[in-house]
């Protein structure tokens, strides 16, 4: 089988996380400069067989636009542009950067590793993916 990539798109950094082939288990990758998302993918997938993107539409409790949201919609256009065979999937990623630091806490993490965003972006992108994969198996 092929892995589903998530993605937490962000202006600056996007955290990424995969399923294992058997899309089960998500876990998180790495997070990198979200100018560097499509060659990224473009290496990812040269090893590993990509069945679907999911990437994290970020909107306010009360469904509106965030700050986030378009340049979400942008990364979405351009993935489907560039890998017009992977389908995308728009999923909601409220609360999941505080899921994530909440995570970080409940592991352990000391308060300065918690500060790293990147580590933060990675496990949301993670939660984000795990929840995904509980939806899908309902």
């Amino acid at each position: 089988m092929a892995r589903i990539m998530a993605i937490d798109y962000g202006g600056k950094r996007t955290g990424i996380a995969v399923t294992d082939p058997l899309q089960m288990i998500a876990t998180g990758l790495t997070t990198i400069h979200s100018k560097e998302l499509i060659p990224f993918i473009e290496q990812y997938i040269r090893g590993e067989i990509v069945e679907k993107f999911i990437i994290g539409l970020p909107v306010n409790w009360d469904g509106s636009d965030t700050h986030g949201t378009a340049p979400a919609k942008s990364a979405i256009r351009l993935l489907q542009k560039k890998f017009p065979h992977i389908p995308v999937v728009p999923v909601d990623e409220r609360y999941t950067s505080a899921m994530a630091k909440s995570a970080m806490i409940e592991m352990g993490m000391k308060k300065k590793d918690r500060r790293d965003k990147k580590l933060v972006d990675e496990i949301a992108a993670t939660i984000m993916l795990q929840e995904y994969l509980e939806s899908i198996s309902r």
